[in-house]
């Protein structure tokens, strides 16, 4: 049996919550009945869809050791003596991830940026692995209950902590970081990813760097020098407890500096400078942003006293997850075509990324690149021009077909050569025959647009229609 993640006493110091009889100990945390594991605290949140209480009774046959419950719904589940009864659930989450901050020795990292957050967050965690206990968010728990609910699933053990940051508008970040209270803080890059919600990109710079108001005394701000916006994430540094700041990119005035990055069709070579000493490396993964992230990685390392040389080596292990750079060889006919999935989400910065890997694929002769491109939302008034200046980056890396679901992609259509744009629809689903009949064998196919275009309906479909198995290779010539 695992250790206890938290006790009954433990419980009742954090939070003052009224505990049943039936709770002693819990080994993890849970806001989902379908991932719940046996021994889990289950946080019955309140969400914009869906009412965690309804789930409480499933909770507890699935095995919870207890249900964390509002006072106002308590009496609906009055017979469980498997019940810790708060004012407010969420609050109750915050107070448990305060106190696992406060009993934990780990030195914190955290991350934020408009573009690479999570390859970010977990390129740090799987280079810190290698060096000691590493906790990290999961998936994309970046916000204000995934960011307390990572906190509350800290074992006492961890000696690294790392945790990813997001934010839709201004002051989201501040009580976050305030919560994580991280050693490191690191700021990838800043785009206009959530513009409509910010008067300009200085808007954006300004609510990334609240994350360092949250830095412990003495603690290091890890910035992107490359930036437009650097000299105002600096300016944030400078007025926080950061006691140093260290650069990275492939600006010459970079303290830890890309010299030269090779991209290759299933990796990425990098030749580095850290604070004037020559590294060379290899990440497994294709893509320039994915280079350029990794010197973030090298820099919130180094401050955090790992060894720099095992974490350049970690990174030859990293794969790109589903829905982020995840490539699959698809059966079709009596050859193999490739699909790399970048269907989670999508920004004018992320979309001109794998616009670029698609561009780096080899082919074979006769073989095409083929991109299946849905909206980017959250851009306001900037959107249509925003679509319709990716006409340049599809053109630059030569991609032969353009498949386009959505509004804002007439945009992008209107700018295209018409030879180039094989299909355009308002939605991915309308999309899914169209895009299925025209892969053949060689074709490198990329798939991305904002999460509310549902763009892994065509993924799914591809997968489904040609019997594809995952693998980490790409397609070579």
């Amino acid at each position: 049996m695992n250790s206890p993640l938290w006790t009954r006493d433990e419980i009742a110091a954090a939070t003052g919550a009224r505990i049943g009889s039936g709770f002693t100990q819990a080994t993890g945390a849970s806001i989902d009945t379908r991932t719940l594991e046996p021994g889990d605290l289950y946080f019955a949140i309140k969400g914009d869809v869906h009412d965690g209480h309804d789930f409480v009774s499933a909770a507890l046959e699935k095995g919870a050791s207890a249900a964390i419950v509002s006072e106002e719904k308590a009496p609906e589940f009055a017979g469980s003596d498997r019940l810790i009864v708060v004012p407010d659930v969420l609050e109750a989450m915050r107070q448990l991830g305060r106190a696992a901050r406060a009993r934990t020795k780990a030195r914190i990292v955290a991350v934020t940026g408009s573009v690479g957050k999570t390859g970010t967050k977990e390129a740090m965690r799987l280079a810190l692995s290698r060096q000691g206990a590493a906790h990290a968010s999961v998936a994309s728990y970046n916000n204000h209950w995934g960011v307390p609910l990572t906190l509350a699933r800290m074992p006492r053990e961890t000696e690294f902590g790392v945790f990813e940051i997001g934010m839709n508008h201004a002051h989201e970040i501040l009580p976050l970081t305030g919560m994580v209270r991280p050693h490191v803080a690191v700021i990838t890059t800043v785009e206009p990813v959530h513009i409509e919600f910010f008067p300009s990109l200085w808007g954006i710079a300004d609510a990334k760097g609240e994350i360092f108001s949250g830095l412990e005394p003495g603690g290091t701000a890890v910035i992107n020098r490359d930036n437009a916006y650097f000299e105002r994430m600096r300016a944030h540094a400078l007025a926080s407890a950061a006691g140093r700041v260290i650069t990275f990119g492939e600006h010459e005035a970079a303290d830890i500096r890309a010299n030269r990055i090779i991209v290759k069709p299933d990796h990425s070579v990098v030749d580095a400078t850290i604070f004037g000493q020559p590294l060379t490396y290899r990440i497994g993964t294709a893509g320039r942003h994915h280079a350029l992230n990794s010197l973030s990685v090298l820099a919130a390392s180094h401050a955090l006293g790992a060894d720099i040389a095992l974490v350049a080596l970690s990174f030859a292990e990293l794969k790109p997850p589903v829905g982020r750079g995840e490539r699959t060889m698809l059966s079709v006919g009596e050859g193999e075509a490739l699909l790399i999935d970048e269907s989670y989400n999508a920004n004018p910065a992320s979309m001109r990324a794998a616009l670029a890997n698609l561009g780096a694929v080899e082919l074979g002769r006769g073989a095409r690149r083929i991109a299946v491109l849905g909206d980017m939302k959250e851009l306001g008034e900037t959107g249509p021009r925003l679509h319709a200046e990716l006409a340049e980056a599809v053109q630059a890396n030569g991609i032969d077909q353009v498949f386009a679901a959505g509004a804002l992609m007439q945009n992008l259509v209107d700018a295209l050569p018409k030879a180039m744009v094989a299909a355009h629809t308002q939605t991915s689903a309308d999309l899914v025959d169209a895009v299925c009949a025209a892969v053949r064998p060689g074709d490198a196919v990329t798939v991305k647009g904002s999460l509310s275009m549902k763009m892994a309906l065509v993924v799914k479909a591809l997968k489904e229609r040609y019997g594809a198995s995952a693998t980490a290779h790409a397609l070579k010539g």
